[in-house]
């Protein structure tokens, strides 16, 4: 009966021969288990760290770019506050200049209309009370301290350009002399300031403005028609064309 016992068992064993190092293999089995487990672990924090590793790199590259605008803004901004500063500097320059041209202009500006006076007073008289019309207004702005020095300037220099312009026109108007003590009415032949006629209105007599003596001289008939001619040009009535008239010497004024 043992023997059969003994038998069985063994033909048992050589059936299932895992039964007999169950426990041997199992913790084994339990080891690579808990290998395998942590294996999967230690991969999903690897995922995740290299998930992040890649978050970090992106977050990297975009506060790199940014940090790079920044530079370039950074440029440009000192460059603008520099050329604003070269800009104060030069601002800061001119409001020195001008206070020292401000200072300056009302004296330079009372000589220059003193000028102008002097040079009416030396000149032909033709159209004398509006000439001294524009001086008298000229000298009432610069004693207006209302009135500001560039104001005043441009006043004398406005008189001064209408002073200049009369010696580039030829002009024609009716005006009234004194001939001998007796007044005359007529018409008035300016060409620039080369000549001044003077004619009567009936065209008999005819007279030229002498700058040297301050007086009228009456002119041969044979300007009569030349003068009449004239003034049919100033008057915008004839073409222009020569005329023959009797020139002004040129003289020296001290």
């Amino acid at each position: 009966m043992k023997r059969l016992i003994k038998i069985v068992f063994l033909t048992a064993a050589l059936i299932n021969p895992a039964y007999m190092y169950t426990d041997q293999i199992k913790p084994l089995l339990d080891v690579a288990g808990d290998r395998q487990k942590a294996e999967k672990a230690s991969q999903a924090k690897i995922d995740q760290m290299d998930e992040q590793t890649s978050v970090i790199i992106s977050e990297y590259k975009t506060v790199s770019k940014q940090i790079e605008g920044l530079r370039v803004y950074n440029a440009q901004m000192r460059f603008q506050i520099q050329r604003q500063e070269d800009r104060l500097k030069e601002i800061d320059r001119t409001l020195k200049e001008a206070q020292i041209m401000q200072r300056q202009i009302p004296p330079f500006t009372r000589r220059m209309l003193a000028g102008v006076e002097t040079s009416i007073e030396l000149d032909m008289p033709f159209h004398l009370a509006e000439r001294k019309e524009r001086i008298a207004f000229a000298k009432a702005a610069l004693d207006n301290p209302t009135v500001s020095p560039a104001e005043g300037l441009r006043q004398v220099l406005e008189a001064f350009n209408v002073e200049a312009e009369y010696g580039r026109k030829i002009d024609a108007y009716k005006d009234s002399i004194v001939i001998d003590g007796e007044l005359r009415e007529g018409n008035i032949l300016r060409v620039g300031r080369l000549a001044m006629i003077f004619q009567t209105a009936d065209e008999d007599e005819t007279h030229a403005w002498n700058n040297s003596s301050r007086s009228w001289e009456e002119l041969s008939n044979s300007y009569r028609n030349p003068t009449r001619k004239g003034l049919r040009i100033a008057n915008k009535l004839a073409t222009v064309d020569l005329m023959e008239l009797p020139l002004q010497p040129a003289t020296e004024v001290n």
